[in-house]
C-alpha cells in the first residue's frame, strides 16, 4: 500500500512539474533560441588589463560613492526587484497610473510575457562568458547581501536586471509615448543601480540595453505580442478618456 501511494504521490509531483513547464513557455513570446543571440553580435565583456576593464573599475569605484547618499543606495536596493509585478510597481509613477494585474490586467499581461521573453535574451551570453562579478572580483559586500549567494555563480554578463528594465521601459513606451522621458529616465537608472550595488560592471550594464533593444524589436515579428500589445493601448486609451 504504501508502494502504490509513493508511486501515486511521485505520479502527481511529475504532472504538477509539467503543468508549470507548460505554463511557461506559454507565457514567453519567443524561446530562448527565436530571441537575438547575443554570442553572435555583441562584443564579448572587457578583458582584464585592458583599458575598456579599466573604466568598468573606475565605475565600480563610482557606484560605492554614489551609496553613501541614502536616497540613491535605497532606489538602487529597491530596484533589485526580480519579479514584473514588483517592476510595474515601481514604473507606475513614471508610467502615469497604478500598473497591476488587477488595475491593468491587459497592460500587465503584455510586460509580465514581453520582459519574461526579453529577459530570455541574456541567458545564452551569461552561460558563454561566466564574468565573475564585480563584488566577487573584489571580495567586498554587495549593496544587497541577501542576494549575494544566488548570484555569486551566476554571470555577471550581461545584466537580467537591466535587459528587464530597460525592456519596460520600452513596453510602456509603446503604450504611452507622451511619458517616454519619466520612463526612459527609471528605465537608465534601473541599469546604473545594478553598478552602484555592486552586482554588475558598467559594461555588463550597456551592453544589456543594447539587447533589451533587439529583443523589444523582434517581439514586433510575434502576432501574439502585436495582439497583446494592441490589447494594452486599448486598455490605456480607455483609462486616460
Amino acid at each position: 500500500m504504501k508502494k502504490i501511494f509513493g508511486v501515486l504521490l511521485t505520479a502527481t509531483l511529475l504532472s504538477s512539474m509539467i503543468a508549470k513547464a507548460q505554463k511557461a513557455i506559454d507565457l514567453i513570446y519567443l524561446t530562448a533560441d527565436e530571441v537575438p543571440n547575443a554570442v553572435l553580435w555583441l562584443p564579448s565583456p572587457p578583458e582584464p588589463g585592458s583599458s575598456q576593464f579599466m573604466y568598468d573599475i573606475s565605475q565600480y569605484y563610482w557606484g560605492k560613492q554614489q551609496r553613501l547618499d541614502t536616497l540613491r543606495a535605497r532606489k538602487a536596493i529597491r530596484e533589485a526587484a526580480y519579479q514584473v509585478a514588483d517592476m510595474a510597481q515601481q514604473f507606475s509613477q513614471a508610467f502615469g497610473m497604478e500598473i497591476s494585474e488587477q488595475s491593468t490586467p491587459a497592460i500587465y499581461n503584455v510586460l509580465n510575457r514581453a520582459v519574461l521573453t526579453i529577459r530570455l535574451s541574456a541567458t545564452k551570453p551569461k552561460a558563454t562568458y561566466m564574468r565573475t562579478r564585480p563584488f566577487v572580483y573584489f571580495n567586498e559586500p554587495s549593496l544587497v547581501p541577501e542576494d549575494e549567494e544566488e548570484l555569486r555563480t551566476n554571470g555577471s554578463y550581461p545584466s537580467g536586471h537591466t535587459v528587464r528594465g530597460w525592456g519596460m521601459a520600452l513596453l510602456l513606451c509603446e503604450i504611452n509615448p507622451d511619458a517616454q522621458d519619466n520612463l526612459y529616465r527609471l528605465g537608465y537608472e534601473w541599469g546604473q543601480s545594478r553598478v552602484i550595488a555592486g552586482f554588475h560592471w558598467q559594461s555588463d550594464v550597456d551592453a544589456s540595453r543594447m539587447l533589451a533593444a533587439a529583443c523589444y524589436a523582434r517581439l514586433h515579428t510575434c502576432q501574439a505580442f502585436l495582439d497583446d500589445m494592441a490589447a494594452a493601448k486599448k486598455e490605456y486609451k480607455k483609462l486616460t478618456k
